[in-house]
């Protein structure tokens, strides 16, 4: 039986990986393994390993690797501490980590260096900020790569990736968006104990090359929530160096009416409310991937997601207040159509197959360059 390890760190590439840990949870040939870290275990955030828990994998190991929000390096080290010691108990066949956390840069390390086949899903994306170089790094010290869309693999090949570690399966999360098995909206509006019969999606994350207008922009994207005099189920953003500034400028949404405030929530129960929302606001992927699914607007604020596929549904503006309160009164001249530009929610079939396909365990672990000329 192969041993695969899963590294999440994140509620996000949870909902990413999720739909593939359950394609092979009960395969007689494969044993899955997750290996918990990062936001998931900060109670300010959520603690949102407890929702890893409930989905009910055998295999779970929780690792806390987070020193402070000014010391991702500091982050990255302990987790490539963390994980090499775990690996080195568990012997894995394969790691496969998702996107362009430091945690998933700690994941290829340790499984390059330590003579492990490396999957990477959704590489070859463009990410911008820092996201950027981490996801490109990833990808290098990956053996195997899952993409979501044939753009993403050409840019792979443009990196020297070899064509035959490339499977092209879509984004995983896709499956999820579509499965029978969302809860309603009623549940989770009783769930969550949110009122309004409409409402829109705030997420807003720290840009960490834009360090030092972090606070400000984070105050004008507050006041122009606000002052839309819209109703907000607001998220907190990922624990990127930046986001004690967000934090801070959100202080001044408790306790208003229009506002329900979060430090996470559940993935399937994000789905159903973003199926149900009047539009999205901020600079979240979820904004660029999962809302064109559901044929949802998204205002989409600042620089974090500029280089992301972009769709008619997607209006985009600077961090400023007037000009995000424009863009919002600008989405009722949208009609959006749904879209599929991440896959067509059959990633975990895809991936399951690759794994039966001898090609995959025998790819060389010793990387090839491949020249694109």
């Amino acid at each position: 039986m192969r041993k695969i390890v899963f590294l999440t760190g994140t509620r996000a590439d949870f909902g990413k990986i999720k739909a593939l840990v359950n394609s092979i949870e009960d395969h007689p040939e494969y044993d899955p393994y997750l290996f918990v870290t990062g936001m998931h275990m900060l109670e300010a955030y959520g603690y949102t390993v407890i929702e890893v828990e409930r989905s009910g994998f055998k295999n779970i190991y929780k690792y806390k690797n987070h020193t402070d929000e000014t010391t991702m390096d500091l982050t990255l080290a302990k987790t490539i501490e963390g994980f090499s010691a775990y690996v080195k108990t568990i012997k894995p066949d394969l790691i496969v980590v998702h996107g362009d956390r430091v945690e998933a840069l700690a994941g290829a390390i340790v499984g390059s260096l330590n003579n492990i086949l490396v999957a990477h899903i959704e590489g070859g994306e463009i990410s911008g900020t820092i996201d950027e170089l981490i996801r490109h790094s990833v990808s290098k010290l990956s053996h195997i790569h899952y993409t979501s869309n044939e753009s993403a693999k050409k840019r792979l090949l443009q990196m020297g990736e070899l064509e035959n570690s490339i499977f092209t399966i879509g984004s995983p999360d896709v499956d999820i968006m579509f499965s029978k098995h969302l809860p309603s909206i009623d549940e989770v509006k009783h769930y969550y104990e949110i009122t309004f019969n409409q409402f829109a999606l705030a997420m807003y994350h720290p840009v960490t090359t834009e360090y030092d207008g972090i606070e400000a922009k984070a105050k004008q994207f507050v006041e122009a929530l606000i002052a839309s005099e819209k109703n907000y189920v607001v998220i907190y953003p990922n624990n990127d160096l930046g986001s004690k500034h967000i934090l801070k400028a959100y202080q001044k949404l408790k306790g208003h009416e229009k506002f329900k405030i979060f430090p996470s929530i559940r993935f399937e129960y994000f789905l159903t409310l973003l199926k149900h929302s009047d539009f999205i606001i901020g600079n979240s992927s979820a904004g660029v991937r999962e809302a064109p699914y559901y044929g949802i607007p998204t205002v989409n604020v600042g620089t974090r997601q500029q280089n992301r596929v972009h769709g008619e549904s997607i209006l985009n503006c600077v961090t400023s207040k007037n000009d995000i309160l424009k863009t919002i009164s600008d989405l009722d001249t949208l009609k959006p159509n749904i879209v599929e530009v991440f896959g067509a929610g059959n990633s975990a079939k895809l991936f399951l197959d690759s794994l039966e396909h001898s090609e995959v365990w025998n790819i060389n672990h010793q990387k090839q360059f491949r020249d694109a000329y």
